[in-house]
């Protein structure tokens, strides 16, 4: 006799969109909705921030995600499933209106000796100090990239051997998806959300054309590691436990990060993170990592 009870089927949660790692569910927009609706004449920021508060959405120094929730509440907005109040003034967005940093005058006198002749080097760090807008234009004048405003979290250092500018040094929040990297470390992509914050890019390295030292770079790149932990979590609240870079084999042979003990992982796909080809559409980059922890596996798996 067959039995006359059946297991009841659970609804599946309907997943509308995932935005920065957050998977946002329909009972998610609904509470997006009720909150615009017991806030009439409020902004998109205070709408924002009750968000943040609701879910608890809030950076590892416990400051709210407002930025990245305005960013959702758009893209939804957009999409029709919420009705934003219409913005109360539209902000300068520096992304869009890239502004170059001024040229810099520096004391361009050839630099050609020994590291150790060269005598004591001091790293500063200045992102929010007088000394950006000298680092921010050294890079813009001399780096083959020219200056980017990095995005998220981030660094920025500025050599000086006696007083005078020898190199710039800049730390950013990690790229999303790296396939060599995420093999490197063996975490999944749950993990990778919770933690990606605990590791950042080298997107500049720039030793300035006048000065020619052996040694130098790998040199900086050890005091620039020794630092950022300390560094990052004075500015953060949480440490660093390895970091990245990403090196163009067509240009340059990596040689000062292997000299630091930096590990080639693998390659990019040479692809960039908002390309939807298969195909390669620009130079695949050697991609190397450096633990900063002997214990690095362990948390970033945790």
């Amino acid at each position: 006799m067959r039995s006359a009870f059946r297991l009841a089927t659970i609804p599946r949660v309907q997943e509308i969109v995932t935005f920065r790692g957050r998977r946002v569910t329909e009972e998610d927009v609904r509470t997006i909705r009720d909150i615009i609706t017991r806030n009439p004449g409020k902004t998109r920021r205070f709408i924002s921030q009750e968000v943040c508060r609701v879910w608890d959405w809030r950076q590892p120094n416990g400051l709210l995600k407002d930025m990245v929730c305005r960013g959702l509440l758009l893209q939804l907005h957009r999409r029709t499933f919420i009705d934003l109040p219409p913005p109360k003034f539209v902000p300068r967005n520096p992304l869009v209106e890239r502004r170059k940093p001024p040229k810099v005058s520096v004391d361009e006198t050839p630099i050609e000796c020994s590291l150790g002749r060269l005598g004591p080097v001091e790293l500063v760090q200045v992102r929010q100090t007088p000394n950006q807008e000298v680092a921010r234009g050294l890079i813009q004048q001399y780096h083959y990239l020219g200056f980017t405003l990095p995005v998220g979290e981030h660094l920025e250092y500025l050599a000086l051997a006696a007083g005078r500018p020898v190199a710039c040094i800049t730390w950013s929040s990690a790229p999303w998806y790296i396939g060599a990297r995420d093999r490197y470390i063996g975490w999944s992509p749950e993990t990778r959300r919770r933690n990606l914050h605990l590791i950042c890019n080298n997107t500049r390295f720039l030793i300035l054309p006048w000065v020619r030292v052996p040694y130098l770079a790998s040199h900086l790149l050890a005091l620039s590691r020794r630092a950022l932990p300390n560094d990052w979590e004075r500015h953060y609240g949480h440490s660093i436990y390895l970091v990245e870079t990403f090196v163009d084999p067509e240009r340059f042979a990596g040689t000062c990060y292997k000299a630091d003990n930096w590990i080639a992982a693998g390659h990019t796909t040479g692809r960039g993170k908002l390309s939807k080809s298969r195909s390669s559409n620009r130079p695949r980059k050697v991609v190397y990592v450096r633990p900063l922890s002997r214990r690095f596996r362990e948390v970033l798996n945790a």
